[in-house]
């Protein structure tokens, strides 16, 4: 019996090739988070380049752990893992709240540690949430993934920094658009390898263009160290402070409810549906991986939605691949200067790729929604007030400013408050009261009339 495409390993160059265009599409979301965190602490040079190091390297060990599995731990999906973008916010605060800006680390990290066991120890309970994602639901949260990193891909497109005067100028969008008419055109008009990997050549090629426009940063190259390891506990022993770890818990829910869309999702894309072990083995990777990071000087770990989009986009379903792109993100974090040479690709260029890769995600969100009995208009409501609440955050950012910091953890994270609204309005619309009575206006994995208790029901006759 064949290997099921996610098992399937390919040949040297082509894992290679693949793997690194895995680490292209998630590099600037794995550095960011230090960058900024790093930022706001007032670190030197050498301990920012240090700090970022730190988080490639546990980003690789995490995705390994997802990938590649140990006993109950890892989906065993083509997942990439790196450090939790709804993690800065707090980060950001607990620096600002700490008098001793030298103790503001050692502070997030004993946070970390504490919220990633907490969470591989909910990981069981936590996973049984699946029953309760039919494809109204997990259709309506794929979406909201591919809708809620767009603008990601459009920020990137307009420059690095946003103070800079060329901000946004005709060149970056240029840029941005040629890279993205390269990646089409590699796509439409080539077969095989080469259109695999029409995202990793369009970023070569748009890098390629951008240097005779002055717009490539040959520096972090020349800066960088050619070996480095991340010493544990480089900026010392993890301190345990209860507001720091209460708030680190709370993004752990939250990157726990992301990981379980993004697992949902990735399964259906790669034909192998995610189901209550697969999640839990996911989750206790995600947390786990959290857990140790901080040993290392990195930050909360949890699963790239970014990546999604590369696996629906080329079709290589291979867990493999992306083993290879972790084991790329090991190699960054002990060659800097290796690390250094993804930096070298402008903003601009991987914006143009990430309105294709970005998009595609979203794309599968409405084709799982096609399988959702739309003519239905429970249905149809309960898609179209989620949809409108996950888009809160993208298109009124201040919408929740008067809420404590605290609630715009969760609030401020369209995936999260878009899946809640769905799980619920699935429940009250489909499963309580007469709604859950209707057989044609429900879908799997909840059959009509199921009681939440899980009590058993008469099998539907065939």
């Amino acid at each position: 019996m064949a290997d099921h495409p996610v098992d399937e390993k390919l040949p040297a160059l082509k894992m290679a090739t693949t793997g690194l265009q895995h680490v292209a599409a998630m590099y600037a979301g794995v550095v960011a988070p230090p960058l900024i965190v790093g930022a706001a602490i007032g670190l030197s040079a050498g301990d920012l380049t240090f700090l970022t190091g730190a988080c490639l390297f546990t980003a690789g060990l995490a995705t390994f752990l997802q990938t590649l599995g140990i006993w109950k731990i890892g989906a065993r999906l083509p997942f990439v893992n790196g450090v939790t973008f709804a993690g800065v916010a707090p980060m950001t605060a607990i620096v600002a709240s700490t008098e001793d800006k030298s103790d503001a680390l050692p502070i997030i990290f004993g946070a970390v540690i504490v919220a990633g066991l907490l969470g591989f120890l909910a990981a069981p309970v936590f996973c049984k949430a699946i029953r309760f994602f039919p494809p109204v639901v997990t259709g309506t949260v794929i979406t909201l993934i591919g809708i809620s990193l767009l603008p990601v891909a459009f920020g990137w497109a307009q420059g690095p920094d946003p103070t800079a005067h060329d901000y946004g100028s005709a060149t970056n969008l240029g840029l941005a658009a040629v890279t993205l008419l390269i990646v089409l055109l590699l796509r439409r008009f080539t077969t095989g390898f080469v259109k695999q990997i029409a995202v990793l050549l369009g970023l070569v090629i748009g890098t390629l263009i951008a240097i005779p426009l002055g717009a490539t940063d040959f520096g972090p190259v020349a800066d960088a160290a050619v070996i480095g390891f991340p010493t544990p506990f480089h900026f010392g022993a993890p301190q345990f402070q209860l507001a720091a770890i209460i708030s680190m818990c709370v993004v752990m829910v939250v990157s726990m409810t992301e990981s379980t869309a993004d697992m949902l999702a990735l399964g259906e894309i790669v034909d192998r549906p995610a189901d209550e072990r697969t999640i839990a083995a996911g989750l206790r990777a995600d947390t786990l991986g959290s857990a140790v990071s901080p040993l290392f000087n990195g930050f909360m770990c949890s699963a790239f939605a970014q990546n999604i989009g590369l696996v629906a986009m080329t079709k290589i379903r291979s867990r493999y691949v992306v083993a290879a792109g972790g084991g790329f993100l090991v190699l960054m974090g002990l060659c800097p200067m290796a690390a250094s040479l993804i930096a070298v690709v402008p903003r601009p260029v991987l914006g143009g790729a990430g309105v294709v890769l970005f998009g595609s995600v979203a794309a599968s969100g409405i084709q799982t929604l096609v399988r959702a009995a739309l003519d239905k208009d429970n249905n149809v409501l309960i898609v179209a007030v989620s949809l409108a609440v996950g888009i809160i955050p993208i298109t009124a950012p201040e919408f929740y400013h008067a809420f404590p910091e605290t609630a715009r953890i969760v609030l401020d994270s369209g995936i999260s408050t878009g899946c809640v609204a769905a799980v619920l309005l699935n429940l009250v619309f489909n499963h309580l009261g007469r709604g859950g009575r209707d057989a044609h206006d429900v879908t799997h994995p909840m059959e009509a009339g199921e009681e939440l208790s899980g009590a058993p029901k008469a099998p539907a006759a065939s």
